[in-house]
């Protein structure tokens, strides 16, 4: 058995991988010697064999995390800078050791596997360039009376807990920042792809971050409830950050409520793309399969709703049609093809029974449809109406519903009849008619004749109503990692009213 914790460049791994804990800068067992296994998504092989950990553990990786703290908070922003720049090139340059865990443990396309190394690595570049909001300003001489700052702070131990549909990206997100900032990170592994997000460890170790700076737990489905509140509950813990479901993300900031932690959630989402009738339709309908299909449609920004102008529906359909059916998908270890496997058989089934449900209420499957275990070529509805699952539910899969529409005004109301509200798109040749449509659609991203699925590591990432609250990328992610405070300097005696 190969330990996952010790990539080699160009090194293939041998099955099943070992996936232990992260506690103090070693590969650590669980106190229990516990472990749980992750099976390939189409095969039922066990492709991984991690760590357990147990509430003990978790104490281990806090006060590790803890103790950590006050060198690594101490350290100069340039330093911090020096080691994150570091860690993007040893996860560029070490790219053949983590995409064929990532294939076995997901079911994703080598495509989707380097464009998460290389996205993560731009996200480690950039987060290493926001250490100078860190640095502070030399005092003035002579300091004004009375004097008064206000300064950014690490919070302290921050808890990251990642998903599995871009395991390497979002996990790389919701530590790179929080490490930038001085502050020292408990990541939390997605079950579904431990040994992935594990080889992060090591990719940051060997660039330099100190021991217990970053720790990594990992534990059994069963447990996780129990292994998270214990996380969130940690006294240590100053900040939590969640990507994953809205069912799970209501689940994790009631926690944090409970216990006054302030969190980030990136939940759900159900973009919408709004098709006008004066838009370029060869463009929509490109944007429109690369959002709806990329990464079998496992993408929060994923196109899961397209509005179209009654004006161009049959225009644009004839365009999007031809498109969607080149888009197959095939066990990506056996065969290169569009799309790879969904992440478990169970989500097939789900997605087929809300193709069932939308069909039996008059929608018409005009792509695809059809799901063989994990498998499922991209899928189009046409005629999908509010009584349907599909209208509201998030299908996170490689299907996406037609709502054809007879204006704008009813294209923004069926583009706002959503819980969701993450990334939507707008398609017009008027760029001042695409924004005013634009500001009406209630989504946290908004592009304009791009994709609902476009990433920028300095942008403001996040959604708003059951996509979640606060963002993460840029100046506006400052806030979710640090503490701002208001100091003061008073030389000059004071008079007080008492």
């Amino acid at each position: 058995m190969k330990n996952v914790s010790a990539p080699a460049h160009g090194h293939t791994h041998a099955l099943p991988f070992r996936a232990d804990l992260l506690l103090g800068g070693k590969a650590s067992g669980s106190v229990s010697h516990a472990t749980f296994t992750r099976t390939n998504p189409i095969s039922g092989d066990v492709v991984t064999i991690a760590s357990a950990a147990t509430v003990d553990d978790v104490d281990r990786a806090a006060l590790s995390a803890a103790s950590a703290f006050p060198g690594w908070s101490a350290t100069s922003p340039f330093e911090r800078k020096i080691r994150l720049e570091k860690a993007a090139e040893l996860l560029l340059h070490q790219k053949e050791a983590f995409i064929p865990v990532m294939m076995a443990e997901t079911g994703a396309t080598r495509q989707w596997c380097e464009f998460n190394i290389e996205y993560g690595a731009k996200i480690l570049i950039d987060a290493a360039s926001m250490t100078h909001y860190m640095e502070e300003a030399p005092l003035p001489d002579p300091l004004p009376e009375p004097y008064s700052v206000s300064i950014r702070q690490p919070a302290g131990v921050c808890l990251a807990i990642a998903p599995w549909n871009a395991p390497i990206l979002l996990a790389v997100r919701s530590i790179a920042l929080a490490l930038a900032c001085g502050n020292t990170v408990i990541l939390k592994t997605s079950e579904l792809c431990p040994a992935t997000q594990r080889l992060l460890g090591d990719v940051l170790h060997q660039a330099g971050l100190p021991d217990g700076v970053l720790n990594i737990i990992s534990n059994a489905p069963a447990d996780a409830s129990l292994i998270v509140e214990a996380l969130i509950a940690h006294p240590v813990v100053r900040r939590v950050n969640f990507t994953g479901s809205t069912r799970v993300g209501r689940i994790i900031a009631q926690m944090a409520a409970r216990h006054l932690k302030r969190c980030l959630l990136e939940l759900g989402g159900k973009a919408p793309l709004i098709v006008l009738d004066d838009a370029d339709l060869d463009e929509a309908a490109k944007a429109a399969a690369f959002g709806a299909f990329f990464n079998q449609g496992q993408v929060c920004m994923s196109t899961e709703r397209i509005i179209v102008l009654d004006a161009v529906a049959d225009a644009f359909m004839a365009l999007f049609v031809e498109k969607a059916k080149t888009l197959t998908a095939a066990d990506p270890m056996a065969k290169t093809r569009p799309l790879g496997a969904l992440i478990s058989a169970d989500s097939g089934r789900r997605i087929a029974a809300m193709i069932d449900d939308a069909v039996t209420k008059g929608a018409k499957v005009v792509v695809g449809g059809q799901v063989h275990d994990a498998l499922m070529d991209a899928t189009v509805i046409d005629h999908v109406s509010p009584t349907m699952r599909l209208y509201r539910e998030e299908s996170f899969g490689p299907v996406v519903s037609i709502m054809r529409v007879a204006d704008v005004d009813e294209a923004i109301t069926v583009a706002n009849d959503c819980e969701y509200g993450l990334s939507g798109a707008v398609f017009s040749r008027n760029v001042p008619k695409a924004m005013a449509v634009a500001r009406r659609v209630e989504t946290g991203i908004l592009h304009i004749n791009s994709a609902t699925v476009e990433d920028h590591p300095h942008m403001p990432f996040g959604g708003v109503k059951a996509s979640g609250y606060g963002r993460f990328g840029g100046e506006a992610a400052l806030d979710e990692f640090t503490e701002l405070r208001w100091m003061t300097v008073s030389s000059d005696p004071k008079h007080y009213p008492i």
